[in-house]
């Protein structure tokens, strides 16, 4: 499954995707930070995901709006993240954190296209994540 055939994915509506993150960051629980964020995503399949951050008094254990995203993802069947939009509660394009970097390059590789917005271009995660390291490297790395 990590490298399946992204290339007859559905067409991406930037549009839809950000209506449905701004929607889903109107559902997060954020009483701390108050920062909002929600996301969406459209995967392999054609169908569309979402999630929305979920914070918790104990910081580190607040789940970020790409968890919940993946976690709908893996609901629905798990197939690979083709595009990912991610926005905070002013509606506008937000990046991923280094750790929900991580988290989506597991489920949508370096392939993987993150709205930047209306005045800029989607950029593809292995942009804005360099050299990073998947389940194949685990194979090819482990002691023997």
């Amino acid at each position: 499954m990590y490298n399946e055939d992204v290339s007859s994915a559905p067409e991406i509506d930037w549009a839809e995707l950000r209506a449905l993150a701004r929607a889903a960051a109107t559902r997060s629980y954020a009483p701390y930070s108050n920062v909002t964020v929600g996301a969406s995503a459209l995967a392999s399949d054609g169908n569309t995901v979402v999630g929305s951050n979920v914070e918790n008094a104990s910081y580190g254990l607040t789940l970020c709006a790409e968890c919940s995203l993946v976690s709908d993802l893996i609901r629905q069947g798990g197939a690979r993240l083709v595009a990912v939009s991610i926005v905070a509660g002013d509606g506008k394009p937000i990046a991923p954190c280094g750790r929900c970097r991580q988290l989506l390059f597991e489920h949508g590789g370096g392939d993987l296209l993150v709205d930047a917005g209306d005045d800029a271009a989607p950029l593809k995660l292995s942009e804005l994540l360099p050299g990073a390291f998947g389940p194949e490297d685990l194979g090819i790395r482990r002691n023997r």
